[in-house]
């Protein structure tokens, strides 16, 4: 099992903020630093410092880190058209030296559309959108000659298909969420990894054998497979307890929806998740001034896992 830590700035975190999580993860030796993509504060509190845009603060941790593995988790369709898209990945990745990967949805806070001036399409539209858009990215990363498409909702004529990515064909492609027929159907042809967050163990387990019959269905491999649980970790019950407050939960609900307890508890839990195929586990962190949570979960957790 690899584990990745997951923030989400958008609840307030500057650059410099996201660039110490990102360094301490490294040296600590987890797999991944992802960011969700997010223009709005969720819940009470003061917005300040006010969002940072997903893919800047990709490109300058691409530059300013060495080997951890970046992306986001996810990318809203809605935000980005996928040619420029496709560019700034590709891009990315190169500055990193191919450490990039790319969590695409559909998106799905309407609030931030409304207070940016981004358009919010209806839910079967944005499906259609993103399918299209992952057809397009992948093509403009894997074509050898212009690309050319032509769908619905997008339309490309002799493109240069330019830059190209480090990595080849392009860098991983995160699909996510526990939709029951369309996800399923888009992760068979166009993902590499397909995640599951914030679900409890059966729903986790019943999405992944979905995911796998889609795959039989077309004749490839199955998925990486892969869970988001927010994580909140002590080394007694008054720390434990701590850390919930900080974050504004309840220890008892956490345990219950979430990775929070003692290192032992935690280590368990990830077990279950790995019985039933998850290989990669993202801990979303929500205090990203406290360090000292990634310090007792690297040293604790990280070993056993």
């Amino acid at each position: 099992m690899k584990l990745r830590i997951f923030t989400e700035p958008q609840q307030g975190a500057s650059y410099d903020d996201l660039l110490t999580v990102a360094r301490t993860a490294e040296r600590l030796g987890f797999d991944g630093f992802f960011r969700s993509d997010h223009y709005l504060r969720m819940g009470a509190g003061s917005p300040e410092p006010g969002p940072t845009d997903a893919w800047v603060t990709l490109a300058g941790l691409a530059r300013e880190t060495s080997s951890i593995r970046l992306g986001t988790l996810v990318t809203a369709g809605t935000f980005r058209l996928p040619g420029p898209l496709a560019i700034s990945v590709a891009q990315v990745d190169q500055m990193s030296g191919g450490r990039i990967e790319l969590g695409l949805g559909t998106g799905w806070f309407e609030e931030e559309h409304t207070a940016y001036g981004i358009p919010f399409p209806p839910i079967g539209e944005r499906f259609d959108r993103l399918a299209e858009q992952l057809e397009i990215i992948t093509g403009l990363w894997s074509a050898a000659k212009p690309f050319s498409f032509e769908g619905a909702h997008y339309r490309l004529v002799d493109s240069p298909a330019l830059p190209k990515p480090a990595q080849r064909p392009g860098p991983p492609i995160i699909l996510g969420g526990a939709g029951p027929r369309r996800t399923p159907r888009l992760v068979a042809r166009f993902a590499d990894e397909y995640n599951v967050p914030f679900h409890g163990l059966d729903d986790t387990g019943a999405a992944y054998g979905r995911v796998r019959e889609a795959c039989e269905a077309v004749g490839r491999d199955a998925v990486t497979l892969s869970a988001a649980q927010v994580v909140c970790a002590g080394r007694d019950e008054d720390e434990i307890a701590r850390r919930a407050a900080a974050i504004g939960r309840e220890v008892a609900e956490l345990r219950v929806n979430g990775l929070a307890g003692t290192p032992e508890e935690i280590v368990e839990k990830i077990g279950r998740f790995a019985e039933i195929g998850a290989e990669r586990m993202y801990l979303q962190v929500l205090d990203l001034g406290d360090l000292e949570h990634l310090e007792l979960i690297a040293a604790e957790v990280l070993p056993h896992v």
